[in-house]
């Protein structure tokens, strides 16, 4: 089992920024890939980033500009650099995490004021 604790999310004006974290703890393993995922209110669920443990990473289109995912494989933790944030980036972000496996956080919600 792994479980993910997400946290830095909250309020922020447009055109401000956030650093989500996220740490991954339990029976981890070398090969893996984390990830940041957005449900925005009455919308499905996203992926926004995503980088593997051998530092192959992937960002959202939409967002490839002003979002910036890292991780430190030491300590099994994910980041989500957010800057010139906007109000559809408001939603609830979660981390996962998968190897044969996947697991799910309980998510952190980020609102972006206009």
């Amino acid at each position: 089992q792994v479980q993910l604790m997400e946290s830095g999310g909250g309020v922020v004006q447009a055109g401000g920024s956030l650093r989500l974290s996220c740490v991954a703890s339990g029976t981890t393993k070398y090969e893996n890939t984390m990830a940041w995922h957005r449900q925005a209110p009455g919308k499905e669920r996203e992926v926004v980033a995503l980088m593997s443990s051998f530092g192959h990473r992937h960002v959202a289109a939409d967002v490839k500009d002003r979002f910036t995912i890292s991780r430190e494989n030491a300590q099994n933790v994910l980041y989500l650099q957010m800057t010139n944030m906007k109000p559809d980036d408001t939603g609830i972000y979660y981390c996962s995490y998968a190897d044969t496996d996947q697991f799910w956080g309980q998510g952190t919600q980020v609102t972006v004021s206009s």
